[in-house]
């Protein structure tokens, strides 16, 4: 059974995506972070950086943060979505550490400065969305020639999926000449969320 500790965001969302393609047993405990829950004592406890989603793998008695490593450990624990050897699982982790390296932060910082920030600074939304316009670009010309993003449906693709669902269009609205047609990522994107699984836990935490 696993503990997940989770909200709204594709960050979490990843987490709870992954949960439901493995089929494994879990139960949710929403974290609004609007409300400064992750700072209270007990969620710190298991979380020491405040930020969802965290986990708690009751069978091997592990608690985690950082939904990269959440997904690795996952992976590990069912044999699913990540590749037991090379070339395989180097690929696989390369396009994860890609996502959480780039992907997740920059349209993360997209989205905060052109539609959350109180003010509004034309360079960061500027600086903000062109990076993420360019790693779109990234992404669609690597799914022009693999399905997904490691070659195989993997963690990578989950990782990924929460976040560009949610700013592929807007940045390629603010930036066709950079992100082309992304065709693609539109492919790819209707590819998963085609998937029950990614459905559903795209679902979660209901709130």
């Amino acid at each position: 059974m696993i503990d997940l500790y989770t909200w709204t965001t594709p960050n979490g969302r990843k987490v709870s995506v992954m949960l439901e393609e493995c089929g494994l047993q879990y139960t949710v405990h929403p974290v609004n972070i609007g409300a400064g829950e992750q700072f209270r004592p007990e969620f710190v406890a298991i979380c020491p950086n405040s930020k969802i989603p965290a986990i708690f793998d009751r069978d091997a008695g592990v608690s985690l943060f950082e939904s990269g490593a959440i997904l690795i450990h996952l992976a590990e624990k069912t044999g699913r979505f990540l590749p037991a050897k090379d070339p395989g699982r180097a690929k696989t982790l390369e396009w994860l550490m890609w996502q959480m390296a780039n992907i997740g932060p920059m349209l993360g910082q997209a989205n905060h400065f052109a539609s959350v920030a109180p003010e509004k600074i034309p360079y960061a939304i500027e600086r903000y969305i062109a990076e993420s316009a360019r790693l779109l670009k990234v992404m669609d010309d690597r799914l022009a020639r693999v399905p997904y993003l490691a070659g195989e449906y993997s963690i990578a693709d989950i990782a990924t999926y929460p976040w560009v669902k949610v700013g592929f269009e807007p940045v390629r609205g603010a930036k066709p000449d950079v992100v082309g047609e992304g065709a693609h990522v539109a492919r790819w994107l209707a590819a998963l969320a085609a998937r029950p699984a990614v459905a559903k836990g795209m679902a979660v935490p209901q709130v």
